[in-house]
């Protein structure tokens, strides 16, 4: 995603965030005996800022001003998460409990009758094109602990799922990062070519030398340019032509682009006191990213011409979304992508606290 605009605009348009930060803190503790739980992970999700509680299940940490999903695991209990930003109060000393996991009878059922056993050789390359995608950076991904994952098919549906006993380590070092994943699960469903993946990611630097973090910064510049968090950042800054966005409302019985005469129309596009973006679109539009032609393996793989100028997407909106500053938008089940933004999967995507 190369930004072709001079170096004025460059200076002028990337994302900067504001210097202000917030302070969360509290314990984590077992929600039967409560006992303190060291070394469970607090971390925001997307994103390489977390921290580890100590032996009295205490933690502290600071986070840039913006919004961010909250996750605190522990291996063995259910996994928590919960949206807060600088505005949500309690967030200090505050008391979170986890429950200790249970095997369910349906979890302890399929084991006998669907589960693939062959499963990573059968179906390992597949996952990694629709989990990690097929870019050259998603090609650079490599999973470093793929026997963490079981694969049941269910022929009668002609379904396949995909669960983890454990998180996903994904080493991507185009990017400069290795992925901490809790997959959720990975479910597609043959008939209709419908992929759903639900899970939680959370970011590593990867060390290097010097030229790797000068390649790193390259690789991370082109991958944030066109991405959907460039997308929302533009839109919460009310800069999407200068950043060469255009997006259009699309009919929905004939399919076809109609004009978008203004994306920041009070009817649509309203910020709260506390600076979040209200996003009240509903139905589909149309966004194209005019700085950056597709790739070629894009145009090869859904056989465009190599002439194609420009990267289109669609975005489906269900119910409106609120963006916060920092391009963390909820609620994220409310859109569905299709076109570029849906091929740039998980080895293209930068962490929320990601900054040029």
């Amino acid at each position: 995603m190369k930004k072709t605009l001079s170096l004025i605009l460059f200076l002028g348009f990337i994302f900067i965030g504001k210097s202000q930060n917030f302070l969360i803190s509290g314990k984590v503790i077992d929600a039967e005996t409560k006992q303190p739980l060291q070394g469970a992970s607090v971390f925001c999700i997307q994103t390489t800022i977390g921290t580890v509680v100590n032996s009295e299940g205490l933690f502290s940490m600071r986070l840039p001003s913006g919004g961010y999903e909250l996750g605190i695991s522990f291996n063995g209990y259910e996994t928590i998460s919960e949206r807060i930003n600088e505005h949500v109060e309690g967030l200090v000393d505050k008391v979170w409990e986890l429950k200790p996991k249970e095997k369910t009878l349906e979890a302890v059922s399929i084991v006998f009758t669907s589960e693939v056993k062959d499963g990573w050789e059968k179906y390992g390359d597949f996952f990694k094109a629709q989990f990690l995608g097929t870019s050259e950076n998603a090609k650079s991904c490599s999973i470093t602990n793929p026997e963490a994952l079981r694969f049941y098919y269910y022929k009668k549906k002609d379904k396949l799922k995909i669960i983890t006993k454990e998180d996903l380590i994904i080493n991507n070092p185009a990017l400069g990062y290795q992925l901490r994943y809790q997959l959720d699960s990975f479910i597609h469903e043959y008939k209709t070519g419908a992929t759903e993946s639900t899970g939680l990611p959370f970011f590593k630097q990867l060390d290097g030398t010097e030229s790797d973090s000068l390649g790193w910064v390259e690789k991370r510049s082109e991958a944030y340019y066109g991405s959907i968090l460039h997308f929302f950042r533009c839109y919460y800054d009310s800069t999407l032509n200068l950043n060469g966005y255009k997006i259009e409302y699309i009919n929905e019985q004939s399919g076809s682009p109609i004009q978008f005469k203004n994306p920041y129309d009070s009817s649509i596009y309203s910020k709260t006191i506390h600076d979040e973006l209200e996003l009240n679109l509903a139905g589909k539009i149309r966004v194209q990213y005019k700085e950056e032609k597709p790739s070629l393996i894009y145009l090869t793989e859904k056989k465009l011409p190599a002439s194609t100028p420009f990267q289109i997407s669609i975005i489906k909106f269900l119910n409106g979304i609120t963006i916060e500053e920092n391009g963390y938008f909820y609620d994220q089940h409310d859109i569905f992508y299709s076109g570029y933004m849906d091929w740039e999967k998980l080895g293209d995507m930068l962490p929320y606290d990601f900054d040029l």
